[in-house]
């Protein structure tokens, strides 16, 4: 990180991941290369052709949509845009205060928190593993085709227009001044290659309740933590101008719906095994 910049890329974090899961495989290097074949490279190809894709549907097939967002969130806060009211009660132009910090932190866990938790899992639990794997394929892939069919702008995009009240692009500024270096994508993906107008649903909040759908059951005593991540990453991308409340919801339906479908693919198909089994033992 000192030499080359924070590995925020999924390409560079695909390698780290895999040098992880190296380490704690020493002992069945067989076992670690058909697991990464089998298991992390879709599982990292699924995820690199969403940022490609992401990052080509920029209007090409539908006008970037402004308004319907902002009128989404008027109407569920009476009148102000969350984004712009959080702002201008909260926001010192010039100074960075202690939660635009912890915010810079939650957004930038998006990049992270995803990988490791599937690394997590493929070592204690190939079954699970592949469940969130498939529900992230899912959930990106549902993903992709809004961004494609429904283009939107973000807050702060939709007031450099003079839509809706200021609201300034705050994550920059912070990378900024936070003096971390990013290192470059060998593929171009990232937030410098982010796509601005794909915005609905929010994939920062969808991601985020991933994770925290699939670690809750056994999460015990963290569970205040866990249940606190997708709230956290909600505000931190709602106050920094990302996402209107309105794309943190979907977000959030898309990823509940990808969850549920998968564990219920995975549950007939652990009952088809089961009944299998227990024909074979006969």
């Amino acid at each position: 990180m000192a030499v080359f910049g924070l590995p925020y890329t999924r390409d560079w974090i695909f390698v780290w991941v895999l040098l992880g899961a190296l380490a704690v495989s020493l002992g069945d290097l067989g076992g670690w290369a058909r697991g990464v074949v089998i298991d992390w490279l879709p599982f990292f190809l699924v995820l690199t052709a969403y940022d490609l894709a992401r990052g080509g549907a920029d209007g090409w097939l539908a006008p970037t949509h402004f308004l319907p967002q902002a009128d989404v969130d008027r109407w569920l806060f009476g009148g102000a845009v969350p984004s712009a009211w959080l702002q201008q009660h909260l926001h010192w132009p010039g100074q960075v205060r202690w939660f635009e910090v912890a915010a810079f932190v939650v957004y930038l866990s998006h990049f992270f928190v995803t990988p490791l938790l599937a690394a997590a899992l493929w070592v204690r639990d190939r079954w699970r593993f592949r469940r969130f794997a498939a529900a992230l394929a899912l959930l990106t892939l549902l993903g992709s085709i809004t961004f494609v069919a429904f283009p939107a702008a973000p807050p702060w995009m939709a007031s450099a227009h003079g839509l809706i009240p200021p609201v300034q692009r705050l994550i920059p500024q912070l990378w900024m001044w936070s003096g971390v270096g990013a290192e470059s994508g060998l593929v171009g993906t990232g937030y410098r290659y982010a796509n601005d107008v794909a915005a609905v649903p929010s994939l920062h909040a969808a991601l985020a309740l991933l994770v925290a759908l699939s670690v809750w059951p056994r999460s015990g005593w963290a569970r205040v933590l866990v249940g606190a991540y997708p709230v956290a990453m909600a505000l931190a991308i709602v106050y920094t101008g990302e996402h209107y409340v309105a794309d943190v919801l979907l977000g959030w339906l898309y990823a509940a719906a990808s969850f549920l479908v998968v564990r219920r693919i995975a549950a007939r198909l652990t009952s088809r095994r089961l009944g299998v089994s227990r024909a074979t033992d006969r």
